[in-house]
């Protein structure tokens, strides 16, 4: 019973309820999107400082399931869903929306058409090139996209990924400045190090690319949902923690690269949680320098269920603690 009990908040709180109010139940495919602002005070106080946030509205019929998140310049952002569909939008400061666009993925040819070639559940974006890399954890790849994201430039069948579990195979991905990408699993556990994560050299989609193989300890903190590069060269994690109540509790930490090596475990340094009226089921991370001060952007993954959101919330990350020590 004790082992049940997990699983069925994870059936209820990340896919749809069989005989619940599912969303779409007919096809739609304009192109827009509304931005409702969230009423919450900001924060002033602490390393996680709200600053605003929406909830995104859409008729479009695959609008939703956000799974990961990039901001590709001032009020620019994408989007991208564990249905295979991407959104571009631009959201001002007063939150009107603007330049949307929502629109499938390229599929490789001769796509059988099931759910894994679809199935994106980590994104990263090289703001030089533009270049967009998702991780497919139904199909244990890694592929590269072009910047209008219309055609697929290389891919990765990583033998590294395949032993991951179909369901909680690569979740988060972030793309240091150097040009690592570091790739963690929600859950391909060991008992005695944590999840399997790999290291990329270089372009993790370069066919037959290896990573270097470490485990990441999350200490508690529940199963990394995503991954984003900080401006000091370390990376903040999303986790995300279920339970009866609160359903969600999203955590964040920070890693720093310095400590993976082969086989080596590596831990974080917590840094505060999304406050209380906010909860979601956080999947999506991007972090921005503007004017000198470093953001936060947050997306919700709504499952494509009537009692869930899309919410997109912008944090300040405020003296962040060193990686040696957890934060006050």
């Amino acid at each position: 019973m004790r082992r049940l009990l997990p699983a069925a908040l994870i059936f209820l709180a990340l896919g749809p309820v069989p005989g619940g109010d599912i969303r779409y139940r007919t096809i739609d495919t304009r192109q827009s999107v509304e931005a409702r602002a969230l009423v919450h005070p900001a924060g002033d106080a602490g390393p996680l400082r709200f600053v605003r946030g929406w909830r995104l509205v859409s008729p479009h019929s695959h609008f939703g399931g956000f799974s990961g998140l990039a901001r590709l310049g001032p009020d620019r952002f994408l989007l991208v869903g564990d249905n295979g569909y991407a959104t571009r939008l631009t959201l001002g400061a007063d939150g009107r929306v603007g330049d949307v666009s929502i629109g499938l993925l390229p599929l490789p040819p001769r796509n059988p058409g099931r759910k894994a070639f679809t199935d994106v559940e980590a994104l990263a974006v090289d703001a030089d090139s533009g270049r967009v890399w998702v991780a497919l954890e139904g199909i244990d790849q890694i592929w590269r996209l072009d910047p209008a994201l219309t055609r697929i430039e290389s891919r990765n069948r990583s033998p590294q990924l395949e032993p991951w579990p179909a369901n909680r195979g690569a979740e988060a991905m972030a793309r240091l400045a150097d040009g690592r990408t570091i790739i963690l699993s929600e859950g391909a556990d060991d008992d005695n190090r944590g999840t399997e994560a790999l290291l990329f050299a270089g372009d993790p989609a370069k066919p037959g690319r290896r990573g270097v193989r470490f485990f990441y300890d999350a200490q508690g903190k529940g199963q990394v949902s995503d991954a984003a590069p900080l401006p000091d060269g370390r990376v903040l994690l999303v986790h995300r923690r279920l339970g009866l109540s609160p359903l969600f509790t999203t955590i964040l930490g920070v890693l720093d690269p310095a400590d993976i090596a082969k086989d080596a475990v590596v831990r974080s340094v917590a840094i505060g949680r999304v406050p209380g009226p906010l909860r979601d089921n956080y999947e999506g991370a991007a972090v921005a320098v503007e004017d000198g001060r470093t953001f936060l952007w947050l997306v919700s993954d709504d499952n494509f269920n009537s009692w869930q959101r899309s919410l997109l919330l912008q944090f300040e990350l405020v003296d962040l603690p060193d990686s040696k020590k957890a934060a006050p």
